[in-house]
This record gives C-alpha cells, structure tokens and sequence, in this order.
C-alpha cells in the first residue's frame, strides 16, 4: 500500500524550477540510487536518507525543493567518488564447503592457491600478494608474469604454509575446498578463507564472477565470459548438426589410466556440450577407480587424458590390455594440455575435444587461429607464449 501511495503522488506534476531543473527531480534521484545499490551495499543509508526526506518534503516549497536537489546532488557524487576510488563495501559468499564468507571488496591482498589463472584474466597482479607453488610451473602464469616467482609461496591448497600466510596478513585466501580441515585451521588463526571446488560450467562461471565482484572487476570478467561463449558457441552449432545415431562414447581418463570422470564435474559437461557420450556419465560421483575390464565393455571410441598425468597417450596405446578397445585400435587416445579446466581456458580445450572427436565436422575451424585470439583478448598474450594443444 505504501508503494502505491508513493507511486501515486509521483505523478501528480510540480513546478519546474527556474534553472532548468526537471520536472520531478526525485525520479532521477531514485534511479541513480537504485542502480548505485545494486553494486554497492553501503549505499543502503543513502538510499533510506533520499526516501524519507522524498515522503516528507512539503514539494510546494520552492525554496526547500531547490535545497533538497542541491544536497542530493552532493550525495551522489560523493557515491561517484565512492565507485572511483574503490572504497570498501562488503561482499558475502556461501562457498563449496557452506560456509557464508564476508569480505571488504575490493580485496587488496589475496593469496590465491587456486584460480590463478585468473589472475592475468582480471588484471590483478597489484593485488596478489602470496600464490600456491604449482602456479611457478604454470605456462600460462609464467608468460603473463616472467616475475612470478617474486610473488611469495605460501605452499598449496593440501600443505598450508602458515607461518607465510600470517605473514603476508591477506585479506583473503582462495583455495579448493578439497582438504576442509586445511580452511578451517586457517579461519581458526584470523584469515578469510574461501572454499571452491566447481562442479559444473555453471558453477565455474559463478566462481569467475565472484573473483570479478571482490576485485572490482566485473566488467573485465563479463568479457572473459563473453570470449568463452564465443568458443561455445562454435561448438553448439557444430553439435546440431551430428546425429543422434552417430555420437561417439568418450572417456576422461586421469591420475591411473583407470581412474575416470564421472557425472559430477566440468569434464562431463563439456563431453555433453561436444556431443559426446560419456561413458561413466551414469556414475554419480567425480571420479572413481574402475577395473580394465570395465573400460573394455564400455569400449569409447574416443579416450581422453588428464594433462597432468604421468604417462602419455602412447602408453595406452602400446599397452595391450588396451588393444581391444576402439579408441585405442583407431589411434584415437589424446592428451589434453596441462592447462586447469578451473580458467577460461576450458574453452579452448572444450573446443580441441570436439575437434578430436568429431573431426569431420570442425574441418572449416582453425584451432590455432581461434585460440590465438582467444588468449589475445583474455590473458593479453600470445597464444605461441604457452605450450600448445597437442
């Protein structure tokens, strides 16, 4: 009822004041704050301050109408002021593990054990001040940064070191919520910690703009997700076109040759996005260790690798207990790139996959061009700057 009264009175008319003012200041006030309080949740007070001041100023009253415009204007530009030089808001997030997170944004000091990748994503080298060690290994890390072992170490998401991280005085570490008891000791000793683990494409994507929102760069990571579903895209429409007898079983093979991905991960939703059939979709856990024999009944016929593994695509295929399976007697066993499917460069691989798997619809597509673009336009570099997709 109070809406509605309100509502009513905002379209009576009113004076025009004499400068040029219009016709109902209070409606453009209202929309610069309900646009400032989407982004910013310490503006709430202003907003409250504006209303009851618009309720009960006798609008009649020249005088008090042009004080009123005056010492609005002053507020909203010391919310422009706010915006521009970053002042704090909060930001609360209920990470993987549960746990609500509350953090002043945007973050100045952050250790990041994972979603480094990120990092040249969003322009955020000013802000890191502490990263996981496996990131000085990492191609693409190591080409947007030549410097980046100066940023300290403070271990990994599994050993925690935490003399270092006290030392570094973060305001908040990102880490993968696969060892729970590592975040709480670490929220136990006074620092902010943020739990990921992401599940889906979904999930990553909701990871990705968090990362924008904390950093303050919401617009750079819209881009990045613009850029990704560039490559999706591409993918979608080659996937319409390939019949529903003709799909082919894949599998994601990982550590041990018989460790798979199952129905929970990104890896089974970019198999579902390439058209492909996973074979160990049906299995409702992340990865499971399954028998040789199991993988010859499946019999994919295609058999992708986790890029990390020890052992490389010719092992599989010299391997005879593999002979018998399609994938293998065909020579189709790849090895993805060491690159994190956690990054925007899922895209790219997703891509790769497709091509791998369905080769003779993805003849018009140049991957290197596709790709150099790609990492022009989100990391900054070349994409002859990291190891290439084998």
């Amino acid at each position: 009822m109070e809406e509605h009264r309100i509502q009513n009175t905002e379209d009576r008319p009113h004076n025009t004041l004499n400068w040029g003012c219009p016709r109902n200041p209070f409606l453009v006030i209202d929309s610069v704050i309900a646009s400032d309080r989407r982004k910013r949740g310490n503006l709430f007070t202003f907003s409250a301050f504006l209303r009851l001041l618009r309720r009960f100023a006798p609008r009649n009253d020249k005088l008090f109408s042009t004080a009123f415009i005056f010492v609005s204007c002053l507020l909203i530009i010391f919310m422009f002021l706010l915006s521009l030089y970053g002042i704090s808001s909060a930001e609360t997030y209920r990470d993987k593990l549960g746990r609500e997170v509350t953090v002043n944004v945007p973050v100045k000091r952050a250790v990041f054990f994972i979603t480094y990748e990120l990092i040249p994503a969003l322009e955020v080298w000013d802000k890191v001040v502490g990263i996981g060690r496996w990131a000085y290994d990492n191609d693409l890390m190591k080409a947007a940064n030549p410097d980046i072992k100066k940023i300290p170490s403070a271990g990994s998401g599994g050993d925690v070191n935490m003399e270092v991280i006290l030392q570094l005085k973060p305001d908040l570490v990102i880490t993968w919520a696969w060892k729970p008891e590592n975040v709480r000791f670490m929220e136990e000793k006074g620092i902010r910690v943020i739990g990921i683990y992401p599940e889906s494409l979904n999930e990553l994507y909701d990871v990705m703009r968090l990362h924008g929102r904390i950093f303050n760069r919401q617009k750079k990571m819209d881009n990045v997700i613009s850029e990704m579903e560039k490559i999706f895209s591409i993918i979608r429409k080659k996937k319409a076109l390939i019949p529903k007898d003709k799909k082919r079983k894949v599998i994601w093979i990982g550590g041990k040759p018989t460790s798979v991905a199952c129905g929970i991960g990104v890896t089974n939703d970019l198999f579902e996005m390439i058209g492909g059939i996973n074979v160990a979709g049906r299995i409702s856990q992340r990865n499971v260790d399954v028998s040789i024999e199991r993988i010859i009944a499946w019999n994919p016929d295609v058999i992708f690798i986790w890029g990390n593994a020890k052992y490389k695509a010719k092992d599989i295929l010299d391997n005879p207990q593999w002979r018998h399976i399609r994938a293998v007697s065909e020579g189709r066993v790849y090895k993805a790139p060491e690159w994190s499917t956690w990054s925007p460069r899922v895209a790219p691989v997703a891509l790769w996959m497709a091509m791998k798997t369905y080769p003779e619809y993805f003849r018009d597509i140049n991957l290197e061009r596709v790709t150099d673009d790609f990492y022009r336009k989100v990391f900054g570099i070349p994409y002859n700057k990291v190891k290439k997709i084998g």
